[in-house]
């Protein structure tokens, strides 16, 4: 196969496995998304789903956010990793948000990697899942099975994400990147395939 037939068929095999593509992380609204994708790092959307619901009870809006200590944030979110940091992170972002945006989500790639907390990969599940602007976060999952898959060698997350949005039509994106998530997560995982066991790797291979 070639490096786009390799995609072709990964595009149509996790379009039959995941018709649907629900986000893992829940939510209500733009800010509450963002809010869940910052704690998201270095942790599982299980654990996450796990603490924000008493987040979101005590600080679910920004101007709520901003009034927040980081002691309390910190006690609401300490069970999660890189708790300090992460605490520190949301209540400047409640601020800026209330001083820069009039408490409202921004809806550009550039001002949501301006707010505290916030990279390039989070701002792309934003804009993505909040906004429905097409983007290709790329997470440890999709790096993973994108050098596994041979369409992109995997240099970097950056190198990743420019090689998937040249192999997929954009209107796929902000469905596959969730699509690649699952399935790295129930049938490709980290140590249960080797690149020969799952059955995308396995049809990859036999092409």
């Amino acid at each position: 196969m070639t490096k786009q037939e390799r995609a072709d068929h990964v595009a149509r095999e996790l379009a039959r496995l995941y018709p649907r593509t629900p986000i893992p992380l829940d939510h209500k609204d733009p800010f509450t998304l963002l809010v869940a994708v910052v704690l998201s790092a270095q942790c599982t959307d299980k654990k996450v789903n796990q603490v924000t619901p008493a987040l979101f009870e005590a600080a679910g809006t920004p101007a709520k956010m901003a009034a927040m200590s980081e002691a309390r944030v910190l006690a609401l979110i300490r069970q999660l990793g890189l708790a300090p940091q992460k605490s520190r992170a949301l209540v400047g972002l409640g601020r800026m948000l209330m001083a820069k945006h009039g408490g409202q989500v921004p809806r550009t790639f550039e001002e949501l990697e301006a707010l505290p907390g916030v990279g390039h990969k989070t701002a792309s599940v934003v804009m993505a899942q909040a906004f429905g602007v097409p983007a290709f976060p790329v997470d440890t999952h999709i790096h993973r099975l994108a050098r596994r898959w041979k369409l992109s060698p995997g240099r970097s997350v950056e190198q990743v994400e420019r090689d998937l949005k040249r192999l997929f039509p954009e209107e796929q994106w902000n469905r596959l990147h969730l699509r690649i998530i699952f399935y790295g997560r129930e049938h490709c995982t980290a140590r249960g395939c080797d690149g020969r066991m799952c059955g995308i790797c396995a049809a990859l291979r036999a092409g």
